[in-house]
């Protein structure tokens, strides 16, 4: 499929549901003061904004093969996307409490094709299970 600018931001602004959405401070990568951008997060597209009601997005961080984890960071409820790779770049982010870093770090963690995959192979095992036990 091929995405350009016009269809990203369609994407991002359209109606259809987000898996998640909120304020959260990202640090920038050449100059690492925090600054407060809107994320919304659909499927393995993590979008963000300058403010909650901007048309377009200032960027998109595609989800796949990254890793979230929690950092140590001057800022409070600091929580780091990695890729592997020498040259791959860390996105640090910080959300404005504990829960909703905890909710940003799950549904980023279950944003990835590899996780839906294995969500599918389990559901798929489970009901070959009850299949058996109706049998």
């Amino acid at each position: 499929m091929k995405l350009n600018e016009r269809s990203l931001a369609f994407y991002a602004t359209c109606d259809s549901p987000a898996d998640n959405a909120g304020f959260l401070y990202k640090r920038g990568e050449r100059h690492t003061a925090y600054h407060r951008r809107w994320f919304v997060l659909k499927g393995n597209m993590l979008f963000y904004f300058e403010e909650r009601d901007s048309r377009e997005p200032v960027g998109v961080i595609v989800l796949e093969g990254c890793n979230v984890e929690l950092c140590d960071s001057a800022e409070s409820f600091a929580f780091a996307i990695r890729f592997g790779g020498a040259k791959s770049r860390t996105y640090v982010l910080a959300a404005e409490s504990q829960v909703a870093m905890e909710s940003w770090v799950k549904s980023l963690s279950r944003a990835s094709f590899d996780y839906m995959r294995l969500v599918v192979r389990e559901l798929e095992k489970q009901l070959q299970e009850m299949r058996r036990g109706l049998a």
